[in-house]
């Protein structure tokens, strides 16, 4: 598989069994109960169904849908790592020099850190989170009551008036919304 997901979320009617790379979650879709409604896995990052091959056992499903190893190249690897000038005050380059790791670490940490924060999140971030959601929403809870507004909720990113109107959805399928939209 090219385009794998890296996390799927495997849900039996309107209960989530489990979570994980898409070989776990694709290998327990067949032990999943059947009784309980549609077995449905979705991409953690789109919010979309992905349709499965699911013939043989567990470990023929699990090894069918394992991430491919890429074959180890010799010698140094390539980080992509590109050598740039930066321009530092004298007191900021002492406090770096006496971070554990040195300079270049610190500063690959702080802009790690400055990337997850979520006042820095971009406005295509926010629309892709909102799309997760919406596709999740419309597979699993088109029926359910309070649906047009909490997708209004949603768009509006609104996240007491999302909660407000799922109130009476199934916890799972509620919870599972308001993680793709605000994760």
């Amino acid at each position: 598989m090219t385009d794998a997901p890296s996390t799927c979320t495997l849900f039996a009617g309107e209960r989530r069994l489990v979570a994980g790379p898409l070989s776990l979650v694709a290998a327990a879709a067949l032990a999943a109960p059947q009784d309980e409604g549609p077995v449905l896995v979705f991409d953690d990052a789109t919010g979309r169904v992905v349709d499965l091959d699911l013939r043989g056992g567990a470990a023929d499903v699990a090894a069918r849908y394992a991430p491919a190893a890429s074959p180890r190249a010799r010698g140094r690897p390539r980080l992509g790592v590109a050598a740039r000038e930066v321009t530092l005050l004298p007191r900021q380059w002492e406090w770096l020099a006496a971070q554990p790791g040195g300079a270049s670490a610190t500063l690959r940490k702080l802009v790690e850190a400055a990337r997850r924060d979520v006042a820095g999140r971009t406005e295509a971030e926010r629309k892709a989170r909102q799309e997760a959601a919406y596709q999740f929403m419309a597979a699993m809870a088109g029926d359910l009551p309070g649906y047009e507004a909490a997708l209004r909720a949603l768009f509006a990113d609104d996240r007491a008036g999302v909660e407000t109107h799922t109130g009476d959805w199934p916890a799972d399928v509620r919870d599972q919304a308001l993680r793709l939209a605000w994760a």
